[in-house]
């Protein structure tokens, strides 16, 4: 049986493969997204909305999508494109939590996990 701990970390770790995955294909399919020409921020964002926008008609009008196929079906693509060409494998390191932020999301994964062992 699982700790709470470590229910929370294998739930977490499957949701961030997800989450790397669909940035994956969303790169694979939308270059533009691999490296952002420097337009304005207004400009920039309606670009990434556009690109949610086209890949979710092909997701919801269920168009041979190939790309969504190939990221789907190996569990072990490395998705070198997610942080600018570089697999990132570590955390995030570069925001000043502070000791309220960092006991708040304590708190929030332990909630977390709670209900996911309740949920079994």
């Amino acid at each position: 049986m699982l700790t709470k701990k470590e229910r929370f970390n294998h739930a977490h770790a499957k949701l961030r493969n997800v989450i790397e995955r669909a940035y994956g294909v969303l790169k694979a399919r939308f270059p533009i997204l691999k490296q952002m020409a420097p337009f304005s921020f207004p400009i920039q964002r309606d670009i990434v909305i556009a690109c949610f926008a086209v890949h979710n008609f092909i997701r919801k009008c269920n168009i041979h999508d190939q790309l969504f196929m190939d990221y789907g079906e190996d569990e072990n693509i490395m998705f070198s494109n997610i942080q600018g060409g570089q697999s990132d494998g570590q955390l995030v390191h570069d925001i000043e939590w502070g000791s309220h932020g960092i006991e708040y999301m304590n708190t929030l994964r332990d909630e977390i996990a709670t209900q996911l062992i309740s949920n079994e």
